[in-house]
């Protein structure tokens, strides 16, 4: 891509080169940088409703971290008189600056709404660079500045500290004409990414159906069926039984994270599986973590054995299993659920039935504990599913086996096309930020 005429150093490390007509600043020259206002939840009931003349409340849970989309109709809207809450403008740009969301959730308003403190209000007084600078904050620059000003138990960046972070300023005109492009340009990226998550969804989709048909019907379309006796399986292949698993399985039981936490990971040592690891299309090793083997010993009772099923019993992803191929010592935490199965029963077939509706639904109903969801091991050893003989299971399994794999394989290779698509926008829109390429010359028929 096309580069500026000439370029000069902007004095800061990290920026490096700058356009030679554009400047380095502290956000806080150009733009008001504010905190919103934290509603409890009765102020929030008060505020229940959907006239639109009242303004949007926003909090960071209402803003997409992939889209940056905002939900304005969330059900909470503030009169515009007679409350003294802060009010973001319209063609402003709201930022998380705290918590799990920090730096990585932000938006671009369409309207003026109030929003909560955990947000950051960036309003520039130059309205001629409103939209750059949003694209400026989803830059790897900014990125690698608010990551590494992050501080405190929760994770965040001051207010202070955020109105003293450094951009490179460009010309009103430039502004504009980066804006319109990227504008464009992710436009027709995130269209792209939108048709492969589609594509995704479907095949998740089609993976349920064949299971679900599969464990509940079996092979034989014309096998005669009973009423199983359970309203929410229905009707069974007449030689099938129901059976609680607890009759099915040698071990059910969860792990502990040991005393110290991250502290006794170590970089050479015993895999160490937490729910993060446990995925439907098997155990993903990439960020895991590791500890030693006198820790392991001590944990005798929850190390992880080749063919046993792994399911998440806490947390967002709760319901999540594999089945268990690898060799090798292994532990898990009490985020995750060892399932270790008799001779009744196949581990592969174990977890087709747990992600299967009849699993799935069983989970969410055996679902307990206030604050954080969670499954105890007495409601998992009460589920109960329809079951063939070991070796119809096997038959089953064999007949899935093929299909499953190359809807698994098709998922990835669509997951892999979406990453690269990802990644590719955010580098677009870093190297245009930072003025690295010229789009002044751009046109929408190009």
């Amino acid at each position: 891509m096309k580069k500026y005429e000439s370029y000069k150093d902007s004095g800061v490390d990290w920026i490096g080169d700058i356009p030679k007509d554009w400047n380095i600043s502290k956000l806080k020259f150009y733009a008001n940088v504010y905190t919103g206002n934290s509603l409890n939840d009765t102020q929030k009931s008060d505020f229940e409703s959907d006239d639109l003349d009242h303004l949007a409340y926003v909090a960071s849970k209402d803003i997409d971290v992939n889209t940056t989309n905002v939900n304005y109709e969330n059900g909470t809207r503030v009169p515009r008189e007679g409350f003294n809450l802060k009010v973001a403008s319209a063609h402003s740009s709201l930022l998380c600056i705290e918590g799990g969301s920090a730096g990585r959730k932000m938006a671009f308003l369409n309207q003026d709404v109030c929003f909560v403190n955990k947000l950051a209000c960036i309003d520039l007084e130059n309205k001629w660079l409103s939209k750059y600078v949003f694209y400026y904050l989803k830059s790897d620059l900014f990125q690698k500045q608010f990551f590494e000003a992050m501080a405190g138990l929760i994770g965040g960046v001051s207010i202070t500290n955020l109105r003293n972070f450094q951009l490179p300023i460009p010309p009103n005109f430039d502004a504009i004409e980066i804006a319109c492009y990227l504008d464009h340009q992710t436009a027709i990226i995130d269209e792209l990414i939108e048709r492969k998550e589609k594509l995704v969804l479907a095949l998740e989709e089609k993976r349920k159906a064949v299971i679900n048909e599969a464990v509940t019907k079996g092979l034989n379309p014309n096998v005669r069926m009973k009423d199983s006796g359970i309203d929410w399986i229905g009707e069974i292949p007449e030689h099938w039984e129901s059976v609680p698993l607890r009759y099915m399985t040698s071990k059910v039981g969860s792990g502990v994270t040991p005393r110290g936490g991250a502290d006794v990971y170590v970089e050479e040592g015993v895999i160490f599986i937490r729910s993060q690891n446990v995925h439907f299309e098997g155990l993903f090793l990439d960020d895991v973590v590791k500890i030693d083997e006198e820790t392991h010993q001590k944990m005798e009772n929850t190390k992880v054995l080749t063919n046993d099923v792994l399911l998440n019993i806490t947390g967002a992803s709760i319901g999540r299993c594999c089945f268990v191929e690898l060799n090798g010592e292994m532990n898990v935490n009490q985020h995750v659920c060892i399932l270790r199965c008799n001779d009744k029963l196949e581990p592969k077939y174990l977890n087709l039935l747990l992600q299967s509706e009849i699993g799935q639904g069983q989970i969410k109903l055996g679902i307990t504990g206030g604050n954080r969801e969670g499954l105890n091991f007495e409601a998992i050893k009460n589920f109960k599913f329809p079951v063939p003989e070991i070796s119809e299971q096997n038959l089953i399994l064999n007949e899935l086996e093929d299909l499953l794999e190359i809807v698994f394989q098709t998922k990835n290779k669509i997951d892999i096309q979406i990453k690269k698509l990802q990644e590719y926008r955010q580098s677009l829109i870093s190297e245009v930020v930072t003025g690295k390429v010229d789009v002044r010359d751009w046109e929408i028929n190009n």
